[in-house]
């Protein structure tokens, strides 16, 4: 099972997230949730965490900001970062993509998202 953290300021869509990565029966997850980076910077400090799905636009700290954080701490910096959001800026979401391990426009579909996980996990546990 794979734990996954739910970054979005909107509890509305990271509920859409969760349903939609359960929808696309790929395996079996546990999903953690957190409505900022600030949030989830802490609790990266208690959970282990397989996987990231970040929004980037939220109050406190943004997406972009916690990538950084994660990017520049040792212990966390493998754990791979999937953006989702609604950014429409070709050149917003090619800087993204060099600081994280993908991109994904929302809304999404269960297969666009479980193929995107199966790539970033490499099929770990994942059927």
């Amino acid at each position: 099972m794979l734990n996954i953290l739910v970054v979005d300021d909107s509890p509305v869509m990271r509920k859409m997230i969760i349903k939609t990565v359960s929808m696309s029966d790929i395996g079996e997850f546990s999903f953690i949730e957190a409505s900022n980076g600030k949030e989830a910077l802490d609790i990266l400090e208690k959970k282990w965490v397989d996987l990231i799905l970040a929004d980037i636009n939220m109050p406190v700290m943004s997406g972009e900001e916690m990538i950084d954080k994660i990017r520049a701490n040792p212990v966390y910096n493998d754990i791979p970062v999937l953006v989702v959001s609604t950014e429409k800026s070709e050149d917003t979401i090619r800087y993204l993509e060099k600081k994280t391990s993908g991109f994904v426009h929302k809304p999404f579909t269960p297969e666009l998202i479980g193929e995107k996980i199966k790539e970033l996990t490499g099929g770990l546990n994942v059927r």
